[in-house]
């Protein structure tokens, strides 16, 4: 664990309880007298707090010091994600905060599921966890969008991940990129991009919605 996410972090006194108290005390042992290190994800800041007293059940914080420490790739990249199984995109959604993915627009499609719905708060305390495990310092943005006209009418420069478009490269800087749900884009939907980019990947083997999202974004933003 890097640090441990509080919406209060930088408060001179915190009280920590439920879930919180469990994992610090419980799962990382931790014991009064210590130091640890809290972010409000609000800010760069890291905040170092001295665990002064400890109960059953909370403990209280007192703050020390803080550091101005931000963890970030140098590159940005948002992902327009058309929505699969929630199950998978909370698999999925750990290893592309990890790599750095700023934003997500989970996006309805001619082929996805419309009974599918993502849970966005759960999603976010799947962030804070993965988060805490990396260092990341800034929360990843998360939005559902209705259809991919309203989608491309936010993000007119966003280009596509499709079958025989450009091949994507290793390094290859991407601001903006589409990524179909199983089955991919219908034939009205691509015709929207006639006009735009269009990437592929050098690949001659056929990847889930998951791994296309996963290997775009390691190919944009580690080098």
């Amino acid at each position: 664990m890097q640090f441990l996410y509080h919406p209060d972090a930088g408060l001179p006194d915190i009280t920590i309880e439920g879930e919180a108290y469990r994992y610090i005390f419980k799962v990382r042992r931790h014991r009064q007298g210590e130091r640890i290190a809290l972010r409000n994800m609000a800010d760069d800041y890291l905040y170092f707090y001295h665990i002064e007293r400890v109960t059953r059940r909370e403990a209280d914080l007192v703050f020390e010091t803080k550091e101005k420490c931000i963890v970030m790739p140098e590159r940005s990249l948002h992902i327009g994600w058309c929505i699969v199984d929630p199950k998978t995109i909370e698999k999925t959604l750990p290893s592309l905060n990890e790599l750095g993915v700023a934003k997500i627009s989970f996006v309805y499609c001619d082929r996805s599921q419309k009974n599918f719905a993502p849970d966005l708060e759960r999603l976010k305390r799947i962030l804070i966890n993965s988060s805490q495990q990396c260092g990341r310092s800034r929360f990843m943005e998360l939005e559902v969008v209705q259809n991919i006209e309203a989608y491309l009418q936010t993000y007119p420069q966003s280009a596509m991940l499709d079958f025989g478009g450009r091949p994507l490269t290793c390094g290859m800087h991407l601001d903006s990129i589409l990524i179909g749900c199983e089955g991919g884009l219908s034939d009205a939907e691509r015709n929207l991009f006639e006009k735009r980019t269009i990437y592929g990947l050098d690949t001659p083997l056929i990847l889930r919605s998951e791994t296309a999202a996963t290997f775009v974004a390691s190919l944009s933003l580690v080098e």
